[in-house]
């Protein structure tokens, strides 16, 4: 039930349901094998879900802009470092196998 549920609610970033891209169709419980359907030929087939993918694509392509947007919002920009250039680095968050020892600036006070 649960994957049925999935494939027959529409995504909210896709805007169509999963099983009608993958499947070119609405997914259904009831079916009645007796009852006399067209079957759709391959090339119409193919032309539909042609155009139910650029739909899906372009709804992707346009979240995937603003969520960069999004993002981009709270980015600064970098320094560029060129070879040689010497950094400050905290050990504040990196972890050693072994305990390393604080040494003592020229006047005895921890460094």
């Amino acid at each position: 039930m649960a994957e049925f549920t999935i494939n027959n609610k529409i995504h909210t970033t896709t805007k169509v349901l999963p099983f009608m891209a993958n499947y070119g169709r609405e997914l259904r419980m009831e079916g009645d094998i007796r009852r006399k359907e067209k079957v759709e030929s391959a090339t119409k087939f193919v032309e539909r879900m042609k155009k139910v993918h650029k739909e899906a694509e372009a709804v992707l392509k346009k979240t995937q802009e603003e969520m960069k947007r999004y993002t981009d919002r709270g980015r600064k920009e970098t320094e560029n470092w060129k070879k040689d250039d010497q950094v400050l680095l905290s050990t504040k968050d990196l972890v050693f196998k072994e305990r390393l020892t604080k040494r003592k600036d020229m006047w005895g006070h921890m460094q």
